[in-house]
Protein backbone atom coordinates (compact mmCIF):
# COMPACT_ATOMS: atom_id res chain seq x y z
CA UNK A 1 0.00 0.00 0.00
CA UNK A 2 1.51 3.32 -1.03
CA UNK A 3 1.19 6.67 0.74
CA UNK A 4 -1.46 7.92 -1.70
CA UNK A 5 -3.72 4.93 -0.95
CA UNK A 6 -3.17 5.49 2.75
CA UNK A 7 -3.95 9.19 2.32
CA UNK A 8 -7.25 8.38 0.58
CA UNK A 9 -8.20 5.99 3.39
CA UNK A 10 -7.34 8.59 6.04
CA UNK A 11 -9.37 11.21 4.21
CA UNK A 12 -12.39 8.89 4.00
CA UNK A 13 -12.26 8.26 7.75
CA UNK A 14 -11.97 11.98 8.49
CA UNK A 15 -14.92 12.76 6.22
CA UNK A 16 -17.00 10.22 8.17
CA UNK A 17 -16.21 12.19 11.32
CA UNK A 18 -17.01 15.63 9.86
CA UNK A 19 -18.23 15.70 6.29
CA UNK A 20 -18.56 19.50 6.41
CA UNK A 21 -14.80 20.14 6.80
CA UNK A 22 -12.32 20.38 3.90
CA UNK A 23 -9.60 18.29 5.54
CA UNK A 24 -7.30 18.61 2.53
CA UNK A 25 -7.00 22.35 3.21
CA UNK A 26 -6.26 21.94 6.93
CA UNK A 27 -2.75 21.71 8.34
CA UNK A 28 -3.42 22.38 12.03
CA UNK A 29 -6.42 20.16 12.79
CA UNK A 30 -5.38 19.62 16.41
CA UNK A 31 -3.89 23.04 17.11
CA UNK A 32 -6.92 24.85 15.63
CA UNK A 33 -9.26 22.50 17.53
CA UNK A 34 -10.93 21.22 14.37
CA UNK A 35 -10.64 17.76 15.92
CA UNK A 36 -11.59 17.46 19.58
CA UNK A 37 -10.48 14.73 21.99
CA UNK A 38 -13.45 12.50 21.14
CA UNK A 39 -12.65 12.85 17.42
CA UNK A 40 -9.03 11.86 18.09
CA UNK A 41 -9.99 8.75 20.05
CA UNK A 42 -12.41 7.75 17.30
CA UNK A 43 -9.80 8.49 14.64
CA UNK A 44 -7.15 6.36 16.37
CA UNK A 45 -9.60 3.46 16.61
CA UNK A 46 -10.74 3.76 13.00
CA UNK A 47 -7.19 4.11 11.64
CA UNK A 48 -6.06 1.11 13.66
CA UNK A 49 -8.87 -1.03 12.27
CA UNK A 50 -8.58 0.22 8.68
CA UNK A 51 -4.81 -0.17 8.39
CA UNK A 52 -4.17 -2.86 11.03
CA UNK A 53 -1.72 -0.69 12.97
CA UNK A 54 -1.30 0.10 16.66
CA UNK A 55 -1.15 3.81 17.35
CA UNK A 56 0.54 4.07 20.73
CA UNK A 57 1.07 6.90 23.20
CA UNK A 58 4.40 7.79 21.58
CA UNK A 59 2.58 8.38 18.27
CA UNK A 60 -0.18 10.42 19.90
CA UNK A 61 1.33 13.87 19.33
CA UNK A 62 -0.23 16.87 17.59
CA UNK A 63 2.28 16.81 14.73
CA UNK A 64 1.01 13.38 13.65
CA UNK A 65 -2.63 14.49 13.64
CA UNK A 66 -2.50 18.03 12.24
CA UNK A 67 -3.07 17.17 8.57
CA UNK A 68 -4.10 14.40 6.21
CA UNK A 69 -0.49 14.14 5.03
CA UNK A 70 0.95 13.86 8.54
CA UNK A 71 -1.59 11.16 9.37
CA UNK A 72 -0.77 9.27 6.17
CA UNK A 73 2.96 9.53 6.89
CA UNK A 74 2.44 8.17 10.40
CA UNK A 75 0.39 5.23 9.11
CA UNK A 76 3.01 4.48 6.41
CA UNK A 77 5.73 4.49 9.07
CA UNK A 78 3.71 2.21 11.36
CA UNK A 79 3.07 -0.21 8.48
CA UNK A 80 6.82 -0.47 7.88
CA UNK A 81 7.59 -1.27 11.53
Amino acid sequence: MDVEEIREGVLAILKELHEDIDFEAEDKMVEDKILDSFDLVTLVTELGEEFDVDITAKDFIAENFNSVDSLADMIARLLEE
